[in-house]
């Protein structure tokens, strides 16, 4: 674990984690970093939860490696949560129908520093004689359709957090974590025999969020100009249309110059923002302050 963290945190402190070529403040605060047991029997109940089409973290490793396959038992997945910093969240948070110029360079720069952190992993842990893969950049990634949930992919980085306890979904479908919602994701699997921590919120993945624990809050669905969230859940479609149809083009036409898929407004101004809310259940983990690593 402590060459996972050391991997990952000189990636965290490279400059290929910042808002761009002309802006130098980082992308993303320091890491949270978890790991789960590919065997754990978690993987296939999300698999038979999102659709066949979803790849359990062995099949996706023998993609990776068909002359080589390996038994989960052998393998762990490394995920990784990607805090958005206080300034990035304070400019988004003031937003009411279109995303902040610096939530929309993270969303696209700071996406390419995550690319950048698995590339990092697979590469530093193959030095050590280690065999790893990303799913999220495999050419055999691809989106699909759930049968139940609409848009959907072979690999979900949230769902990889989730099995490595780092946090859990609320009513907006985001994760929320011990530094709150407004968070990217990433993950590796590898062949390496490291501890799986266990989750603090055991298979309960609404834990942490206060609408299902108290049956009130609603921020998210307040704070989304599309009108996509709602006490029934989060309608994929119209966020879909709103991003799509609103917010990538303005982002092309206003701000970057090129379309991005920028929005996130329900991860910000929300009790979830950068915490785990105080009465969202009982198995909430350690928690973390602001700035914490």
């Amino acid at each position: 674990m402590q060459r996972i963290e050391e991997i990952l945190n000189q990636a965290f402190a490279s400059p290929e984690n910042r808002l761009g070529p002309d802006h130098p403040e980082p992308a993303f605060d320091a890491p949270l970093i978890g790991v789960s047991l590919a065997a754990d029997p978690i993987w296939r109940r999300i698999k038979d939860h999102i659709g066949d089409f979803y790849w359990l973290p062995h099949e996706a490793f023998a993609l990776a490696y068909p002359d080589a396959p390996l038994p989960a038992t052998a393998l762990r997945v490394i995920s990784w949560i990607l805090p958005q910093t206080g300034a990035t969240r304070g400019d988004h948070r003031a937003c009411k129908q279109l995303p902040s110029p610096r939530w929309s360079l993270a969303r696209h720069y700071g996406e390419k520093f995550n690319e950048f952190a698995r590339r990092a992993l697979v590469a530093g842990l193959a030095k050590a004689g280690v065999r790893a893969c990303a799913p999220a950049l495999m050419p055999q990634w691809s989106r699909q359709a759930s049968p139940d949930y609409g848009f959907a992919s072979t690999w979900s980085e949230r769902h990889a957090a989730f099995a490595a306890g780092l946090g859990c979904f609320g009513l907006s479908d985001g994760l929320i974590t011990a530094r709150g919602k407004a968070v990217r994701a990433g993950s590796v699997i590898a062949a390496i025999s490291v501890p799986a921590a266990p989750r603090p919120y055991g298979d309960d993945h609404r834990a942490y969020c206060l609408f299902f624990a108290t049956g009130k809050c609603l921020a998210c669905a307040k704070r989304c100009p599309a009108g996509a969230i709602s006490a029934q859940g989060h309608d994929k479609q119209a966020c879909h249309n709103y991003i799509r149809g609103v917010t990538a083009p303005h982002v092309q036409n206003d701000q970057l110059g090129f379309p991005v898929n920028s929005c996130g407004l329900c991860q910000t101004g929300v009790p979830c923002e950068a915490r785990i809310p105080k009465n969202a259940g009982t198995n909430r983990g350690p928690e973390r302050k602001e700035g914490d690593s």
